[in-house]
């Protein structure tokens, strides 16, 4: 059995879990570096029997799927994985397995995002390595809005925090019921009321064919010159163009990205030259206890699997 690791960017995946038991069944390939090409990917894939992948940083579809003559199963990390094509992989008697999740590593992330560019963090670090001193003035955070879209597991964490800081808090999401708004002590409105009046809008959907571009220019136009826009949770929910073109034109104050269309993000992008966006390389989930988590539930699933063939 032939087993490969992919996308292990900081070359950890052996470090987190005990493996022994894995490479005494089978052997173990970790790459670290990420393909997009298709036909790269075929090439690199093609010997192995088990796949295990990070999230969705490579999406196994249903033409790759079909290409792969010996993969037997799949190993994801997450509850979820949308970028694996499940119903082709039944079709094709292909397991896939999942690991254990812990959410907290987001919505962690998120504040830390939010505090860091209310109060010009990043500017003022390399203003002080740069010999200035006090360039900037930040934001208060008590008596601002908060917009959350998406008020599930996260983004009720989300809505806790902002209480705690002295926040006015409010929420949209198209299923959302005043109760439940209620309930995490947030304000049902209506999405244009949440992107007319919030300070700080962060984002918390669920990626699927709804909610892809869930903002957009029209949301966007509708934000006040002061607010700032925030996600960690995937990129298709804002559509980049647009973004991009707003930011350029300085019509929000700023935005706090962690997730991409296209990740790793190209080396030409405009994310990584536009001066009022805060970027970071996906880390919501980069965390030690998560990724002990994942290893570790990755290895007891290979372990289980390889004992049974």
């Amino acid at each position: 059995m032939k087993i490969a690791v992919l996308d292990d960017y900081q070359n950890i995946a052996l470090n987190m879990a005990d493996w022994t038991e894995v490479t005494k069944m089978a052997g173990v390939d970790v790459f670290q570096d990420h393909i997009s090409d298709q036909q790269q990917l075929l090439t690199r894939l093609m010997p192995y029997d088990v796949i295990c992948v990070m999230r969705e940083r490579t999406p196994l579809t249903a033409a790759i799927m079909r290409q792969l003559p010996n993969l037997k199963l799949i190993v994801s990390t997450g509850f979820r994985n949308a970028s694996i094509d499940i119903i082709a992989a039944k079709e094709l008697g292909i397991e896939v397995k999942n690991t254990d999740y812990f959410d907290h590593g987001a919505s962690e992330m998120t504040w830390a995002m939010l505090m860091a560019i209310a109060r010009n963090i990043p500017a003022e670090v390399q203003n002080v390595k740069n010999g200035g001193w006090q360039t900037t003035i930040g934001t208060d955070l008590r008596g601002k809005t908060i917009g959350i879209v998406g008020l599930g597991g996260i983004g009720s964490k989300i809505a806790a925090y902002a209480r705690a800081f002295g926040m006015n808090v409010i929420a949209w999401s198209q299923n959302l019921t005043a109760e439940t708004a209620d309930g995490a002590g947030a304000q049902l409105v209506t999405k244009e009321k949440l992107f007319r009046e919030a300070d700080f809008i962060t984002l918390h959907l669920v990626l699927s064919e709804r909610s892809v571009g869930t903002v957009s220019k029209h949301e966007l136009a509708l934000m006040k010159p002061t607010a700032y826009i925030i996600n960690t949770s995937r990129g298709p929910l804002i559509n980049e163009h647009d973004l991009i073109q707003t930011l350029t034109d300085r019509k929000i104050a700023g935005a706090a990205i962690d997730v991409f269309e296209t990740e790793p993000l190209p080396a030409d992008h405009p994310f990584r030259t536009l001066d009022n966006i805060m970027a970071t390389p996906h880390i919501g989930y980069v965390t030690q206890d998560t990724y002990t988590l994942f290893f570790k539930d990755m290895v007891a699933a290979l372990e289980h699997w390889l004992r049974q063939q």
